[in-house]
């Protein structure tokens, strides 16, 4: 049974997630001359945050402390350049923010919401590439077949709806799907980092991260790390049990129709082996799809035979 995680602390999260960004940072590189002397820890100083953000000590003191009520817009910008912020950490470091400001602090519970008919048909209608949709919590919540084909070692764990998350950390078949496993627990604990911080309260996310941290050392220590990304687009290396290595880009766009969700399409280029490798999955996609169908047709007509049978009384 998985422990009930603590996932948002939003004052500390905000203290961890800048103490952890200037730690990575020298004075050198951000313009400012270092005078030697041994430092109690790594990276920039408060005071020197500060200097390169045109702000004071103590208001940067309140900011890392979590205090960010009456911030403007232009203190957490001005401190996201100085700490030199992606453009992930910037929008996650504003999440943290108006966490911190806001008054309620109940928890919520996410259900995972179905996609609309629309949006599945628009994903059955991309029969050449594998395409999926999913909440901030990583699950899969509908794909098309060439999709399901794609993330069958996915599906093969028997998590409805399948999750990212437990596939990565918890199944050791990942690890093989995965050609380069370890960028991707990264990139899945990056993303999750990211939904904890636009939705502190939400007790779905709270679980899953919990249970991933109760069961795996990798997953624990990759949280603390405080690694904030996107994942719009980008390459994906697989092995897949049926067709061999596949070398896919990636394009993630947010659907009109469902806030919070995440639709990825996975292609490769024309005339490599990988683009072989997808029209070969797809041929065994149908082929599945078609046995299934037969399977349950002969089950059905053997069910309504029994009924039509006379029976003895």
């Amino acid at each position: 049974m998985a422990r009930t995680f603590t996932l948002m602390d939003s004052r500390s999260e905000m203290r961890e997630f800048l103490v952890s960004r200037r730690a990575r940072l020298t004075p050198e590189e951000v313009g400012l001359p270092d005078f030697g002397g041994r430092r109690r820890v790594p990276g920039l100083r408060r005071e020197e945050v500060a200097l390169v953000a045109g702000i004071s000590v103590e208001y940067y003191t309140r900011l890392e402390r979590g205090s960010s009520t009456g911030m403007s817009e232009s203190v957490i910008d001005a401190v996201s350049r100085a700490l030199q912020l992606d453009e992930a950490e910037h929008t996650h470091l504003w999440n943290l923010a108006r966490a911190s400001c806001t008054a309620s602090k109940q928890r919520t519970s996410s259900r995972t919401q179905p996609v609309t008919a629309g949006l599945q048909q628009l994903l059955d209608a991309m029969q050449d590439v594998p395409a999926i949709v999913q909440n901030g919590r990583l699950d899969v919540i509908a794909s098309n077949r060439l999709g399901a084909a794609f993330y069958s070692e996915l599906y093969a764990s028997g998590d409805r709806p399948p999750n990212f998350g437990r596939f990565v950390f918890l199944e050791p078949r990942a690890q093989v799907f995965y050609r380069d496993w370890q960028d991707a627990a990264v990139q899945t604990v990056a993303i999750l980092r990211g939904a904890a911080g636009r939705t502190p309260h939400d007790r779905s996310l709270s679980n899953l991260v919990g249970e991933l941290a109760t069961r795996s050392d990798t997953f624990r220590t990759l949280w603390a790390s405080q690694v904030v990304r996107e994942h719009r687009s980008g390459d994906k290396r697989v092995h897949h049990p049926v067709v061999g290595d596949l070398d896919l880009t990636f394009e993630g766009m947010e659907p009109a129709t469902g806030k919070g969700l995440l639709l990825t399409a996975y292609s490769a280029k024309p005339g490599t082996p990988s683009h072989d490798g997808l029209r070969l999955l797809a041929n065994w996609a149908a082929t599945n799809d078609a046995a299934a169908k037969d399977a349950a047709a002969v089950k059905d007509a053997a069910a309504s035979s029994s009924l039509d049978q006379p029976t003895s009384g």
